[in-house]
């Protein structure tokens, strides 16, 4: 058995604490415990594909993927795996019953053992980045295709990488193909030990995402909802310790926009309530999406989105967004989605997760960093004030993603090639047109 394996059996404690605590404060966590330990659904007997996402915006980059390869190879069946219950309702929301889905298990060598017996995948994709040594070493031990997409390889990441360097190059030497978002990610990849015949950068999928008219449709009616005339600022994917200081900026900004909507979306479910409670007790009047239906009433201060599956159409129906995450030592979030919607955005000093995409955000001139919660208002009041300003911003933010489109294609031309060579499908030599 190797370290990490050991270092693995000592975590599953955690693991089942960790499991424990969040199902208290959201309990779809408690929900399909056993597949975390290998125990899905057996698919013995079916041709399977197995995709692995994360969580929700991770299956949202990936779904364009995930319907290519449902379409190229229709003798197979789709497996998608996430670790999170949103990423779950994300796969039910866009797929349906198309796909299949499961949670991915825990990287125990009897776990994945056994999720590997049940399902028995002829190709796996994995997309971004996660440290699975031994979900990677039963691929490569049993002959099946390894496919890793939209690899981003973060700062935080990759010193982390450095300390087990020699287990991350044996991990990545399992796979057969390793699509890399930027030449950064690539080089990091190099310098862990990854061999460049492996590696070819290919783009960010998150910058292949459509926007259907249908949401931008729902967006402009929601904005009816909440009031045509007044400014509406969101704030998404917010984290411990960002809530008060953007209501510290609100607070400030409404002695100027007395009609100012504060939309306040947290990062993780299980802090909607925690977080409405906090809005409560610093505004006066406080809604939350998931009790408004119709009209919004003209007093509400503050409306915490806490419903799942649509920030994009809340960032649709806002003036103009902040990137949570960054405010705090979280390393930002995806800022693309409010991109794709012309939506400029505001972030803090603290992107470290995406530092190659908000840099480009930046020099397009598509978003604007601020240091704390004071030059958040400034940042604020001032897109507010100038409308010309905010909607050059929002051009911006859309030619940013169309100048940066095709990490589809390219992955999809580059996998397709690789599989060919391996001979899958086995039975036709290749993939149906």
């Amino acid at each position: 058995m190797t370290l990490w394996s050991v270092a693995a059996y000592l975590l599953l404690p955690y693991a089942a604490l960790s499991l424990i605590w969040r199902g208290l404060r959201y309990p779809a966590y408690w929900h399909r415990w056993p597949q975390r330990l290998g125990f899905v659904p057996s698919l013995r007997g079916q041709r399977i594909i197995w995709v692995h996402a994360v969580s929700v915006g991770e299956v949202r980059s990936a779904a364009a993927l995930i319907r290519a390869l449902d379409k190229q190879y229709p003798q197979h069946r789709v497996l998608v795996t996430t670790m999170t219950p949103t990423g779950s309702d994300q796969v039910r929301e866009l797929f349906g019953d198309r796909v299949m889905h499961s949670y991915v298990p825990y990287d125990f060598p009897d776990a994945v053992a056994r999720f590997f017996n049940r399902i028995e995948p002829e190709l796996a994709v994995i997309a971004e980045t996660e440290f699975w040594p031994n979900i990677f070493r039963a691929c490569k031990r049993r002959g099946i295709p390894l496919c890793l997409v939209n690899v981003r390889m973060s700062r935080a990441s990759y010193e982390g990488y450095l300390w087990v360097s020699k287990t991350a190059r044996t991990m990545f030497a399992s796979a057969d193909l390793v699509c890399a978002q930027t030449a950064l990610d690539a080089e990091r990849l190099r310098n862990l030990g990854v061999e460049a015949r492996l590696i070819d950068v290919t783009g960010n999928l998150k910058f292949d995402v459509p926007v259907p008219d249908s949401l931008l449709e729902e967006a402009r009616a929601l904005r009816v909802q909440w009031g045509t005339e007044r400014p509406v600022w969101i704030a998404a994917s917010t984290h411990p310790g960002e809530e008060r200081q953007i209501l510290d900026a609100f607070a400030v900004l409404k002695r100027k926009y007395a009609d100012l909507l504060l939309v306040l979306v947290p990062r993780h479910p299980e802090r909607f309530t925690a977080v409405v409670r906090i809005c409560e007790r610093r505004v006066g009047r406080v809604a939350q999406r998931s009790y408004e239906t119709g009209a919004l009433s003209a007093d509400t201060d503050v409306l915490v989105g806490d419903t799942m599956g649509e920030l994009q159409r809340l960032y649709a129906a806002s003036d103009l967004a902040f990137i949570g995450g960054s405010l705090v030592r979280k390393g930002g979030q995806n800022l693309l989605e409010a991109c794709a919607v012309g939506v400029p955005v505001v972030f803090g000093p603290h992107m470290f997760h995406f530092e190659e995409i908000s840099a480009m955000a930046l020099q397009r001139g598509a978003a604007r960093q601020v240091d704390d919660g004071q030059a958040l208002a400034d940042v604020v009041d001032s897109y507010l004030t100038d409308t010309e300003a905010r909607r050059a911003a929002g051009r911006a933010a859309l030619g940013l993603i169309e100048e940066n489109r095709g990490a589809l294609s390219l992955s999809l031309r580059l996998m397709t090639e690789k599989l060919r060579a391996s001979g899958f499908p086995r039975d036709t030599g290749g993939p149906s047109a």
